[in-house]
C-alpha cells in the first residue's frame, strides 16, 4: 500500500509539473507575441503586429490585447473585425466605459448611428458627466439629420467641456442647418480662439458668410486656408462652386485648372470644372472632364452625383461612353 502510494505520488507529481511547464511557457510565449506587436505597432509595421496580437490571444485571452488588435485592425481599416473584438471586450467588461466610447467611435466611423446612439447612451447613464459620450452621441443625430437631438446634446457637451473645439464646430454647422447663422457664427469664433489655425473652421466660417450673403468674406476664408495649406481640396472646391455661383465660369475653369495642376488626381475638380464648361456651352470639353472624374474615383460618391448634376448628358450616359 505505501509503494502504491508513492508511485502515486510520483506520478501525479509529475503529470502536475508538466502542466506547470506548458503553462510558463505559454506565458512566455504570450508575452513575447504581445510585446513584439506593440513595437510593432509603434512602428508603423501594422499587418505584422496584427499577425502577433492574433497568436497571443491563442495562448491567452487578455482585454489590453485585444484593445491593441482592434486599433490595429482600425489603423488598416478592417473595421469589421474590429467591431468583433469590441463586441467582445464590451461583452467581458460591460463596465469598461472606455471601450464603450471606442466601439462607439468605431460605430460612427461605420456611419451605423443607430449604434452610437445606442453605445454613448450606455456611458451616459452610468457617467452623465462624460463629455465624449454626449458628442459622440450628437455626432450620430447629426448624421441622422436630427438637428434637434444634435444640438441639444453639443451643448451639453460644451457645458461639461468649455474648450471642446470640434463641439463647437459641430454645433455651427447644426446651426448653419438650422439657418441660424449668426449663432452658428458665434461658435465657429469660439473654435478658432482655441485653436486659430484649425483649416475646417475657416472653411465653416467661410459656408456662414456665404450663406448669409457675404461673398466677399467667404471668398477671403477659403483663400486663407489655400494659404495654409495649398492641397486643401474642401478650400478648392468652396472657392470655385463660389465662382460658379456669381458665374464667374471662366475664373472658375482657370481656377479648377489649378487645383488639377497641383492634384491630378483631383476627381472632384474634374467634376466641378466639368460643370463650369457645361454652363459656358462647352459640352465636349465638360464630357471630357465627367468622363475624368469617373475614372479617377468610379466608386465614390461624385461618380453617383454626377448624372443629376448634369443632366443634360443622360443620353451620353445611356450610351455607355464610361
Amino acid at each position: 500500500l505505501l509503494m502504491g502510494n508513492f508511485f502515486t505520488s510520483l506520478f501525479s507529481g509529475n503529470s502536475e509539473s508538466a502542466e506547470e511547464t506548458k503553462a510558463k511557457e505559454d506565458k512566455k510565449n504570450f508575452d513575447i507575441f504581445k510585446y513584439d506587436g506593440i513595437r510593432a505597432q509603434k512602428m508603423g509595421q501594422v499587418a505584422y503586429a496584427i499577425k502577433c496580437f492574433q497568436e497571443a490571444l491563442k495562448l491567452q485571452s487578455d482585454f489590453e490585447t485585444k484593445n491593441y488588435l482592434a486599433a490595429a485592425y482600425i489603423a488598416m481599416n478592417q473595421l469589421e473585425e474590429a467591431s468583433l473584438i469590441y463586441d467582445q471586450m464590451v461583452s467581458e467588461e460591460p463596465d469598461h466605459l472606455p471601450v464603450w466610447i471606442s466601439r462607439a467611435n468605431l460605430a460612427y466611423m461605420m456611419e451605423r448611428y443607430e449604434a452610437v446612439i445606442e453605445g454613448s447612451t450606455h456611458v451616459i447613464e452610468a457617467d452623465d458627466v462624460n463629455a465624449n459620450a454626449f458628442y459622440l452621441r450628437a455626432k450620430a443625430h447629426q448624421g441622422l439629420n436630427d438637428l434637434i437631438n444634435a444640438l441639444a446634446d453639443l451643448t451639453r457637451t460644451i457645458a461639461l467641456k468649455d474648450d471642446f473645439m470640434e463641439a463647437y464646430l459641430s454645433r455651427a454647422e447644426v446651426l448653419l442647418a438650422m439657418r441660424q447663422e449668426a449663432e452658428a457664427l458665434e461658435d465657429v469664433e469660439k473654435a478658432l480662439v482655441l485653436s486659430p489655425e484649425e483649416e475646417g473652421a475657416y472653411l465653416l466660417r467661410g459656408s456662414i458668410h456665404e450663406s448669409m450673403g457675404d461673398t466677399e468674406a467667404a471668398r477671403e476664408d477659403y483663400q486663407y486656408v489655400l494659404d495654409l495649406n495649398p492641397f486643401n481640396e474642401d478650400a478648392y472646391l468652396k472657392q470655385g462652386k463660389l465662382l460658379i455661383s456669381e458665374n464667374k465660369l471662366a475664373e472658375a475653369v482657370a481656377f479648377f485648372t489649378e487645383a488639377i495642376e497641383l492634384k491630378p488626381d483631383f476627381a472632384k475638380a474634374y467634376a466641378e470644372r466639368g460643370r463650369a464648361f457645361n454652363l459656358q456651352g462647352k459640352s465636349t470639353e465638360a464630357l471630357e472632364d465627367l468622363k475624368q472624374a469617373i475614372n479617377l474615383d468610379p466608386q465614390g460618391e461624385e461618380a453617383k452625383k454626377l448624372e443629376g448634376q448634369h443632366a443634360n448628358f443622360d443620353s451620353l450616359y445611356k450610351g455607355g461612353i464610361f
